[in-house]
């Protein structure tokens, strides 16, 4: 009795973290598996990088709630990655990724991310939805998935006609779209039934009712644990000589840290605990990437799905993430065998279904609604991952952004007074840039050119090179070609 009271003073929530503990298991379970063979690798380093997320940066300062572990927003990445250049070289991207992660934690740049304009963001995560759906729709159909984002797109139609006349094909496909349709109405279950979480009931189901009635369904393949780590050689850390490997590494670096401390922001809103340390999470974040390179597992990210389960589930402190990596250790090494029965087109389902939540439809017709500028870029950059690449597209729509914004702060205005007769006086204030150098200069060409001008700029808050030349050389013509020269008011 006493050594329970010492227990429980010493941990004051340890009944609501054990709970919410095994809630998270159970979401995560499924994504684990999921998104590892989502990603071309064995189902088991999807589970190694949950643990590592529960285990090593559940324990980590940072984010107290929220839980990290292997996402379905760097499922395309990965998969290009290992296409690329292969599953050894995983663990020497993971890891550089990790360093890089840790080293910017430390130089305290985690809190720019915040900067990051949230539609490139938006869009980001709604190309890689849009890819992962159209990714994981040839599993549904028992098909082989194209290698390219418009590849997999523009061959759903083909595959759709092959599947009709393949009863194997439409049998996949009857287990995806029952996986599908239980995620969707599991909401509307008994309220005894939502204690298992959607995605553990609509996996179980679809292994019950392929083992129940047997039909012709691919499965997953087992290795086992340690089978499948694969710790990088010595070859594999030469490769980060090329440039290619070296832009994989950035783009994991930015895409897993910009997704992770976004979902960090969005579970502030869920609690009223202890905020984000922001800086701290980018290294709990970095160390785990760097653990699970060592082990060649998975990247990590803090995931939004699971961490909203355990902050709903009534977590209260970061125990509940760390028994949570604990309940996956346990399964992984008692019950590996379990992972054979569980149908490849019931997970191709569950990402199905989580790619469909990373396209924001409702958000974007909001947004057009409001603020067009920001629904073009979040609408650019997910067309260029699907178009090109995630490295570039992700680039494009943060060069939009940047263009974006440079334009609305530009704003300028120009003001004529002109009684007639005498000079006119005109006055410039704003910000005047080189993209409106066009409307500076169409609104001066059209004044009076017989009659003196005073133009007054010393209400400009800014005046780039490009303008201040271009302004000098309208007056000088201007000067040239009229009666009376221009007076150009600069400010003080």
């Amino acid at each position: 009795m006493t050594s329970n009271r010492t227990l429980i003073s010493r941990f004051p929530h340890l009944r609501q973290d054990f709970a919410a503990s095994l809630v998270v298991f159970l979401v995560a379970l499924p994504l684990c598996v999921g998104v590892a063979v989502a990603s071309g690798v064995p189902a088991e380093l999807g589970l190694i990088t949950g643990i590592v997320g529960g285990l090593v940066t559940g324990v980590l300062r940072g984010s107290s709630l929220q839980v990290s572990g292997p996402a379905a927003g760097l499922t395309v990445l990965v998969f290009e990655a290992v296409e690329e250049f292969g599953l050894p070289v995983l663990g020497v991207i993971v890891l550089a990724t990790g360093l890089l992660q840790v080293a910017m934690g430390m130089l305290r740049l985690g809190r720019y991310f915040r900067a990051i304009s949230v539609s490139v963001v938006e869009g980001m995560l709604a190309g890689i939805g849009l890819v992962l759906i159209a990714g994981q729709l040839y599993p549904a159909l028992a098909a082989k998935a194209p290698d390219s984002g418009l590849g997999k797109i523009a061959g759903l139609p083909g595959a759709f006609l092959d599947a009709l006349g393949d009863t194997g094909a439409l049998t996949s496909l009857a287990v995806c779209a029952g996986t599908v349709a239980v995620l969707l109405l599991w909401k509307h279950a008994p309220a005894k039934a939502r204690t298992v979480p959607g995605p553990l009931a609509a996996v179980g189901l679809a292994t019950v009712a392929v083992l129940a009635l047997p039909v012709p369904v691919a499965t997953v393949e087992v290795k086992g644990l340690l089978g499948s780590v694969q710790p990088p050689t010595a070859s594999a850390f030469g490769e980060l000589a090329g440039l290619g490997l070296l832009g994989t590494v950035v783009a994991f670096t930015l895409i897993a840290s910009a997704e992770s401390l976004f979902s960090a922001a969005a579970v502030d809103r869920l609690h009223s605990g202890p905020r984000t340390q922001y800086n701290r999470e980018l290294v709990a974040q970095g160390a785990g990437n760097a653990v699970c390179g060592l082990l060649g597992a998975l990247p990590m990210t803090a995931v939004i799905v699971r961490s909203a389960a355990n902050v709903q589930a009534g977590a209260r402190t970061k125990a509940s993430r760390v028994l949570h990596g604990v309940w996956l250790l346990l399964f992984a090494a008692l019950l590996p065998g379990v992972l054979a029965y569980i149908p490849l087109p019931a997970l191709a389902g569950v990402l199905i279904h989580a790619g469909g939540k990373l396209v924001p439809v409702r958000a974007l017709a909001v947004l057009w609604r409001e603020h067009r500028g920001e629904a073009l870029v979040l609408a650019v950059t997910a067309v260029s991952i699907v178009a090109v690449s995630m490295f570039e597209g992700v680039l494009i729509g943060l060069a939009l952004a940047v263009v974006k914004t440079a334009w609305e702060a530009s704003h300028v205005k120009l003001e004529v007074v002109d009684k007639g007769a005498g000079p006119v006086d005109a006055h410039l204030s704003g910000n005047a840039t080189f993209l409106r150098l066009p409307k500076i200069l169409d609104s001066l060409e059209s004044l009076p050119q017989d009659r003196p001008v005073r133009l007054d700029v010393s209400g400009l808050h800014h005046l780039d090179h490009a303008c201040r030349t271009a302004l000098e050389n309208w007056a000088a013509r201007h000067s040239a070609a009229g009666t009376e020269p221009v007076e150009l008011r600069m400010a003080a």
